[in-house]
């Protein structure tokens, strides 16, 4: 079931036409979060993401749209009856209708659709998790890029190289060649005691649960956190690597080209996270 624009509509419904604007120039913007036991984690930091990134794109925010209104719209799509009551939601705000680069109007719609979870809380998966460059095609080092957007069709023709080519993912470049992030978040590095993730100027998603690591590190004195430009030179030179989003949390790489990596502060940090999000 979808939620749109506060109906519950069949999933197939036609609720996007050849006219939506979403569609036909991606001006549209999405936020990914977890509910669990009808508790939405760090709701009011994806809230305020969602907020700015609507300012930024020049789309009116509605009246109604209150941390309130928008958490009971959430729920609404949220399965009952199911063990843990846990679902991965997507919130889609986009344009409305008319005009072609430049809209009739900056009024907007939303869609939020959920999907079932098996784990309430976040677990680190340990299985082989293999990564590679993908240099077909940068990141631009500009605001646009921080923002997650519906044009997204760089991480789509990246997950089909790593598709063709049996990797679990992909860590791309931005135009001055530095590492920016993988395909479905943001990148951390561990060498020694030192955290290194790109700063929002390199061109990475402003990522919920990347602020929250750097949250976490910030309050804690064992490790060194840097937000810096990482060079595909440092790959093969770290301890661990792991990526960061607010469905899977902290899903550590096991290997890119020869190099194979440790978990161990990724272990760490993923039980710093869950206990963040119980206590949200």
């Amino acid at each position: 079931m979808v939620n749109f624009n506060g109906q519950i509509v069949d999933d197939n419904a036609l609720y996007l036409n050849g006219k939506n604007r979403g569609l036909l120039y991606g001006d549209a913007l999405f936020e990914t979060l977890r509910v669990v036991n009808g508790k939405i984690i760090f709701w009011e930091d994806h809230y305020l993401n969602l907020m700015s990134s609507m300012r930024i794109l020049r789309m009116e925010i509605p009246m109604s749209f209150t941390m309130e209104f928008l958490e009971e719209q959430i729920l609404k799509v949220v399965p009952t009856g199911v063990e843990n009551n846990s679902a991965r939601i997507r919130i889609t705000v986009f344009r409305n209708n008319g005009g072609s680069y430049k809209p009739e109007s900056n009024e907007v719609s939303y869609i939020i659709d959920a999907d079932l979870l098996t784990n309430p809380y976040y677990i680190l998966n340990e299985d082989s998790y293999e990564v590679e460059l993908f240099k077909d095609f940068t990141i631009s080092k500009n605001m646009l890029s921080n923002l997650k957007t519906t044009n997204r069709i760089l991480n789509v023709v990246g997950s089909v190289y790593a598709k063709e080519n049996g990797y679990n993912n992909c860590l791309l470049l931005n135009d001055s060649k530095s590492v920016a992030e993988a395909l479905n978040g943001n990148i951390f590095l561990v060498k020694n005691n030192v955290l290194k993730t790109p700063p929002l100027e390199d061109g990475c998603i402003k990522g919920i649960v990347r602020k929250k690591i750097l949250d976490i590190l910030n309050k804690i004195d064992t490790y060194e956190c840097q937000e810096i430009s990482i060079s595909p030179f440092e790959l093969q030179q770290a301890d661990e690597l792991f990526i960061t989003n607010s469905v899977m949390g902290i899903q550590p790489i096991t290997k890119y080209r020869k190099k194979t990596y440790d978990n161990k502060v990724a272990k760490e940090l993923l039980g710093k996270l869950n206990a963040a999000a119980r206590f949200n």
